[in-house]
């Protein structure tokens, strides 16, 4: 049996991280859409990688169990790569949280149960939750959202109070990086790492579903336009990055929230999109 990557969401950015980790490995696609699951499949096994598919809904903690459970069928889990979410301009607030904030904190407590040793887990946060004030949560809101249990998260008032698309998103990525942090804890005793990086703009459908929105895509145009670097990333850019963190270079690095933005966040604080 091989070692087992296990990939959730399939778009640009998971092939892109699952190419560069996943040589001589076994790559379990998971999506919530057939057809999503099925092109990237077909992409990896013509470039010569082994794969197989299931579906996933990461809304249900009992459907990542099953995901679980067929992954450790196959062999040990070396690897996760979490890419699957939804963006403002996709979803109602409740919808977004369910996916990125609620699905995510189960996956990374399901999957630790289960890592083997010297495996490692990389999801995809956002430049967004760093615009967040410093002051937006206390450390007690801080703490509750790293710490507490993922089905007590959305009874939280913080959580259950938030009616707008684009709090919801950073709210979760924010948590997505703060669980990092706690689940590095807990995956160290396995031997295991887990980190998150939080990319800016990166040219995907997702992100060109933002850019071209009619609520959010002239501001989105122009933070790309006044960031240092002047332009939004690549998934391989994105996969780089994740390749030194499953890497042995990288082997010194958990529960870190790495953000790679061009510079968007250093324009926000100090230069010229701080007037926003």
């Amino acid at each position: 049996m091989k070692d087992v990557i296990v990939v959730i969401g399939s778009g640009s950015i998971a092939q892109a991280i699952a190419r560069r980790v996943s040589v001589g490995k076994h790559i379990l696609l998971a999506d919530i859409k057939t057809e999503n699951v099925q092109q990237s499949e077909n992409t990896l096994s013509r470039a010569g990688f082994d794969v197989s598919t299931t579906m996933v809904d990461v809304r249900s903690r009992e459907s990542i169990q099953e995901l679980v459970k067929i992954a450790c069928s196959m062999g040990e889990i070396k690897g996760v790569i979490h890419t699957a979410g939804l963006s403002p301009s996709q979803a109602q607030p409740q919808d977004l949280i369910r996916v990125d904030l609620y699905g995510s904190a189960v996956l990374f407590e399901e999957f630790g149960k289960v890592i083997a040793s010297g495996g490692s887990c990389v999801v995809i946060g956002s430049q967004s939750s760093h615009r967040l004030d410093v002051d937006a949560l206390t450390q007690a809101e801080a703490d509750a959202l790293a710490t507490l249990r993922p089905e007590d998260l959305l009874e939280l008032p913080l959580v259950k109070e938030i009616k707008d698309s684009l709090y919801a998103y950073q709210i979760s990525k924010r948590c997505n990086a703060l669980r990092v942090m706690s689940e590095a804890v807990k995956w160290g005793k396995r031997g295991a790492r887990i980190n998150c990086i939080s990319a800016g703009i990166v040219y995907t459908p997702l992100a060109y579903d933002e850019l071209n929105s009619d609520e959010r895509g002239a501001f989105y145009r122009n933070m790309l336009d006044k960031s240092p670097a002047g332009r939004g990333g690549t998934p391989d850019e994105i996969g780089a990055l994740a390749e030194f963190l499953f890497g042995p270079n990288g082997s010194y690095v958990t529960g870190s929230d790495l953000l790679i933005d061009g510079g968007a966040t250093a324009s926000y604080k100090y230069g010229e999109l701080r007037q926003h």
